[in-house]
């Protein structure tokens, strides 16, 4: 029978218009086997709200198949009904714009109501009026149907077609048939446009499927209106960004990244920055850390910044806080203690110096608060202070950012992220801005070579601490798993809702995986992975680099293995890695030679990983060429993360010897989408 279906065709006796209800199933509600029904779903079995797909469907079903039968079926208690009822009489129609799909669809089926009401009459009650209103909407949907095709009507006025309506009863699962609509007649008299007036409304040009070094640079404005759309379709359940396919990653690879924003946002698993914009790969340049920071010890950051605005041609960068910061938190507790305390005591470990780098954020916001405030609201307070701590950081440290703001070629934002709604604030540049642009200093002090620089599904559909802790050996599992689903263009991560928005904002983290990854926007560490928000705490920096002053990094980890109980920690790097070609360059061009100090924080940088190109180079033999050095490069890098992560902090060493934690490393490949997974690093515990 399959078969025959598949080589003759299908020739189905009825197209039906069925509400998507789980409870009414269409087949099974008319005991038909594949091939009998033409069956089109939607909440509502409506066509009032630009329902061209339906109309046109139906076209097709009666002109191409042959069938000669449209069956309209509504059904008792359906939901959709009955929430534009509620709506109807709660707003009498019009009192609030729709703000979602949902809320469009609702509204426009408020008509409906309309027209169920006044038919019931001014007393009747809202369960009357939505009962009734379920057969006003059968027939609204076939008029409709009529009205808008003129191929649907003219199959009617010459007895080839009929239209009939019916009402299936959820509690007997018996079909009430309808008959024609009382208007057909008039209907089919008519003459009227052809086709839905949605079909007729003009089209907006559809964007590139990536962005890359081939297209113009995005103004700073026009980049923020690509967030906060992008912003409102992620709040609405509603995302465009299309799944990354081998052509869009080959074109990503040849042409090269031209991220339209840079966003400096917290490692939390709970905001994932690319899913948070609707983000498609090579649309954000992402930089993350515990506390979206610039406060200690990142010259990585301001160098992967520089990188990203100078020779990627990015004019906006957009630094964004979230509520409910754990890293906030911790550093409120800090200033409280430490307000208390006799005498500063020197940080023991990294995630404490981070913690005592936020203190001063901490005392302002408390500052600014005035009183005696608790250690919850000056957390709360200072995520926005934090936001624009850190913009005052990249303006005060660097040059090439700064002479671009002040030449009016980028803007840098401030914005929150709220984790129980979804949405992002933006506040726009800092006050202070005018003030900072006439700084003079070109290199942040934790560069200048200072000693003291410092399952994957939950009980509540995303992973919280109510979870229990994820074996490293079953997190790399899911890893490879989500990571072959991204390769192959077949994701499974689903939408993420309110109510598992609140769990993550209420009950907390508990990701199974930390990434230290590079900020390159062809690599969304999410997206790459199949992850949801709550499944991987995510460091990011240009060169996924700990060989140079990366207190923070360390600090990061050590709360996300300590605190969230995370296990497994992956160091990833990426083929054609614009920070580890730029080292290898830097390194051939001045072997041998004395170097003098950095010019900015991006020639520090470089200079940091020279060691890495170097031991790439040894480790080859030979002559090899620039680009054979830079490829095996990126391999050495990530052991070199690794070994510097067991080396520099005693807690994550600790964790690593008992076996608590295992660190990874990989590799991705940007033209096959895939993770070369190489294992723990040879060299990790003999350097501890």
């Amino acid at each position: 029978m399959r078969k025959l279906l598949v080589e003759e065709g299908q020739a189905p006796h009825t197209a039906i218009i069925g509400c998507a209800d789980s409870r009414a199933p269409l087949e099974k509600i008319f005991d038909a086997l594949p091939g009998d029904i033409f069956a089109l779903r939607n909440a509502g079995n409506t066509c009032t709200h630009a329902e061209g797909s339906f109309v046109g469907s139906l076209e097709f079903a009666t002109g191409a198949l042959g069938s000669r039968l449209i069956l309209v079926l509504g059904h008792t208690k359906c939901g959709a009904i009955y929430g534009a009822t509620k709506g109807y009489f709660d707003a009498k129609l019009g009192a609030s714009s729709a703000g979602s799909a949902l809320e469009g669809l609702l509204h426009d089926l408020g008509s409906v109501a309309e027209v169920a009401a006044g038919e019931m009459g001014a007393s009747a009650e809202f369960e009357t009026v939505a009962a009734h209103a379920v057969k006003v909407n059968v027939f609204h949907t076939i008029s409709f149907l009529l009205k808008y095709s003129k191929s649907l009507r003219s199959q009617v006025q010459s007895g080839k077609l009929e239209i009939h309506g019916g009402i299936y009863q959820l509690e007997t699962g018996k079909v009430e048939f309808l008959g024609p609509s009382p208007e057909q007649a008039l209907l089919i008299a008519e003459s009227v446009t052809a086709v839905p007036p949605s079909l007729l409304a003009p089209k907006e040009v559809a964007p590139a499927s990536v962005r890359t070094a081939a297209d113009s640079a995005v103004a700073p404005q026009k980049a923020l209106e690509y967030l906060q759309t992008g912003n409102k379709r992620y709040v609405s359940g509603t995302p465009t960004a299309p799944a990354t396919t081998q052509d869009m990653r080959k074109a990503l690879v040849d042409k090269g990244q031209a991220p339209h924003a840079a966003i400096i946002g917290c490692a939390d698993s709970r905001a994932p920055v690319e899913t948070i914009f609707d983000a498609a790969p090579g649309d954000i340049f992402v930089l993350r850390n515990a506390g979206n920071t610039c406060t200690h010890a990142e010259g990585s950051f301001i160098g992967s910044l520089e990188f990203c605005v100078g020779k990627l041609g990015s004019r906006l960068i957009v630094v964004m806080g979230h509520t409910n910061c754990g890293a906030l938190a911790g550093a409120a507790g800090t200033y409280l203690s430490v307000k208390e305390a006799s005498e500063t005591k020197a940080p023991g470990c990294a995630l404490e110096g981070l913690l005592q780098g936020l203190t001063s954020v901490a005392a302002q916001t408390a500052q600014e608060l005035g009183g005696e405030p608790s250690a919850a609201d000056i957390a709360s307070a200072a995520v926005k202070v934090n936001v624009f701590n850190t913009i005052h950081f990249l303006l005060k440290f660097s040059e090439p950012i700064r002479a671009l703001a002040k030449s009016g070629d980028l803007e840098i934002h401030g914005a929150v992220y709220k984790l129980e709604t979804g949405e992002v604030d933006f506040f726009g540049p800092s006050p202070k801005q005018a003030e900072l642009l006439e700084s003079k200093l070109h290199i942040p002090p934790s560069m200048s070579g200072s000693a003291d620089a410092m399952a994957l599904i939950g009980a509540h559909g995303v992973r919280t601490p109510q979870d229990p802790p994820m074996p490293a050996p079953a997190a790399l599992k899911l890893l490879k798993e989500g990571n072959e689903r991204f390769a192959v263009g077949a994701p499974i991560a689903g939408r993420i809702d309110s109510k598992m928005r609140k769990a993550l904002a209420t009950v907390g983290q508990a990701p199974h995986t930390a990434i230290l990854g590079c900020a390159d926007s062809r690599v969304p560490l999410e997206l790459v992975f199949d992850g949801l928000p709550g499944d991987v705490f995510v460091l990011r920096n240009a060169g996924n680099t700990c060989v140079h002053s990366e207190g923070s990094v360390m600090g990061s980890l050590e709360f996300c293995t300590g605190a969230l109980g995370t296990k497994l920690i992956l160091v990833l790097g990426h083929t054609k890695c614009g920070a580890i070609n730029g080292a290898t360059k830097d390194y051939l061009a001045n072997k041998g030679k004395a170097r003098d100090e950095a010019p900015n924080a991006l020639g520090a940088l470089l200079q940091g990983l020279n060691d890495v190109a170097k031991k790439a180079e040894e480790e080859l033999g030979g002559t090899p060429k620039e680009e054979e050095i830079a490829a095996h490069a990126v391999k050495v890098n990530v052991f070199n993360s690794m070994d510097f992560l067991v080396k520099n902090s005693p807690t994550l060493r600790s964790k690593v010897e008992s076996g608590e934690v295992e660190i990874e490393g990989g590799i991705y490949d940007l033209d096959s989408g895939r993770v070369r997974w190489i294992g723990k690093s040879p060299n990790a515990m003999a350097k501890a």
